[in-house]
């Protein structure tokens, strides 16, 4: 339904947590290179308790070519830069939701590029830097696929409840 780009992803046990939110949650996950470990690092699988087999995880070399390959898809990033709130977005299928490295971000050009609605960001507390990439990632992830009826999930949603 939605695919999650990491972009330039630093440090393996967040890899490894996003893969298993990928996998329960039936997300794409796409690591743009370079990566800052390998894919069959421990650390990596230790945190995604081997639900690898699970998810669509595939690398690309550029984020050029990543967005290439999923064919252009409608592009949110998330960023402690940007102004708009994550949930004041409408997610649907197909879109593809970017994440920068956890030590930098997202660079200002690959920002720059989307529009201003397109640029989110997580609310948090004056004074803090951000939050952990696999907890942002799974609020996003989740609220993109609640604003979609959980579908896949097996569950009714009615009036934004699950019965």
């Amino acid at each position: 339904m939605f695919t999650l780009i990491l972009f330039e992803p630093e440090i393996p046990p967040n890899t490894g947590n996003i893969i298993r939110l990928c996998a329960n949650t039936g997300t794409a996950l796409h690591l743009v290179e370079p990566l800052g470990f390998e894919l069959d690092e421990p650390r990596l699988r230790r945190a995604g308790l081997d639900y690898r087999e699970f998810a669509d995880v595939r690398t690309q070399a550029s984020l050029g070519a990543c967005l290439e390959a999923l064919g252009q898809p409608r592009v949110f990033a998330f960023s402690t830069r940007a102004s708009s709130c994550y949930a004041s977005a409408s997610f649907r299928p197909g879109d593809a939701l970017l994440f920068g490295p956890e030590s930098r971000g997202l660079p200002t050009e690959v920002l720059d590029a989307l529009p201003a609605d397109r640029r989110l960001r997580l609310p948090m507390l004056a004074g803090n830097r951000s939050l952990n990439l696999s907890n942002a990632a799974a609020v996003v992830v989740y609220e993109a696929w609640r604003q979609n009826g959980f579908a896949g999930s097996g569950q009714i949603v009615k009036t934004g409840a699950l019965t």
